[in-house]
């Protein structure tokens, strides 16, 4: 049974093993530096679809058969799926999901939303609630773009804080003991931490990274205050998803407030999705629930599972704004949530 660990962190006794994962993007996606290691990479953004929303559907509905898949399950001995999107009453989960008749809990954290749901799934099979539980999320660039900000037919110019919603999924299967393949270390969740609202009365719709900072400063601090680790005892502290003018914040917010520098061990899911360098258009970096799942379950799980890495916190960042809120001229309010992940037998 989980236990408290100082102010806002959970152990978790049990160990919960990640014993199955799934990443399917798009074709932008596809053409970034990840691009052969996703799962599957849709070269039409429609996926075959009449709508954005629908097709968001299928590409997240396709990322949650193959990870049961690969960890050699049927729908039927899921027990629950904790998953979301940031649609509105996150369409892009439910209608990707409704044929699999696995029980649903539905999440919302906008892009924290992997996270959180890979932290609920974790209590869950910890306290026994459930054996194997699924955590997922997606995301579409149009279909984002379409309900928060402009339709894309407009054709407006994009600000250099702007960030490219993924179009992208991931979804893990989180069990009790081993995973499948006993040939490679196994990935468990070792600790969670559920992140506090920050608002600093950034308004700017276009740059969720300056949003989304000072949630991330307030978890990866307090984390490391609970644990009493600092950042040189993790190989990664993984962000997702604050791009190039977050990471900059973030990492002087660290400094200036905590006294912790975390540059040498932190990355972050946007920057490591696409190259800003190279590719077009995408401004500071990813973003979407889509990028920070996409990118743990491509890039990040196949490094612990091979032993490459053996102790990453993983910590989801969400802008808690809608389209309303925004017209209504709120301020953007932000959560990110964490979950250290460790491999093989890692303290």
């Amino acid at each position: 049974m989980a236990r408290r660990i100082g102010k806002y962190t959970l152990q978790l006794p049990s160990r919960p093993v990640i014993s199955g994962y799934a990443a399917v993007a798009g074709k932008k996606e596809g053409e970034g530096p990840l691009g052969t290691k996703f799962d599957y990479v849709y070269e039409d953004s429609g996926a075959g679809e009449k709508t954005w929303e629908k097709a968001e559907s299928t590409i997240h509905g396709d990322a949650v058969r193959r990870a049961i898949s690969k960890a050699g399950l049927t729908d039927e001995q899921i027990n629950v799926i904790f998953a979301g999107d940031l649609l509105n009453q996150c369409i892009g989960t439910t209608f990707g999901i409704r044929e699999t008749g696995i029980p649903f809990a539905g999440v919302y954290g906008a892009c924290s939303t992997m996270a959180l749901s890979m932290a609920m799934a974790a209590i869950s099979v910890d306290g026994s609630v459930a054996d194997t539980a699924v955590a997922s999320t997606s995301s579409h660039f149009c279909s984002a773009e379409k309900q928060f900000r402009m339709p894309l037919e407009y054709g407006g110019q994009r600000t250099p804080t702007s960030q490219w919603t993924a179009t992208a999924s991931g979804a893990t299967v989180i069990s009790k003991g081993r995973a499948i393949n006993e040939s490679v270390e196994t990935a468990f969740i070792d600790k969670i931490i559920i992140g506090r609202i920050c608002d600093y009365g950034i308004k700017d719709a276009n740059n969720m990274g300056a949003a989304m900072a000072p949630a991330a400063c307030a978890t990866i601090s307090d984390f490391l205050r609970d644990t009493n680790t600092v950042p040189e005892d993790y190989d990664l502290i993984l962000t997702g998803d604050l791009g190039a003018v977050g990471t900059s914040l973030l990492r002087e917010l660290m400094i200036k407030q905590e006294n912790i520098d975390i540059s040498k061990v932190h990355k972050d899911c946007g920057l490591i999705l696409f190259d800003i360098t190279k590719q077009k258009d995408v401004g500071a970096g990813g973003s979407g629930c889509g990028c920070s799942g996409a990118v743990l379950c491509s890039e990040i799980l196949p490094k612990i599972e091979n032993g490459e890495l053996k102790k990453v916190l993983f910590v989801g960042t969400g802008a808690l704004m809608s389209s309303v809120s925004s017209l209504q001229n709120e301020s953007i309010p932000a959560v990110a949530h964490g979950v250290l992940i460790k491999g093989g037998d890692a303290e």
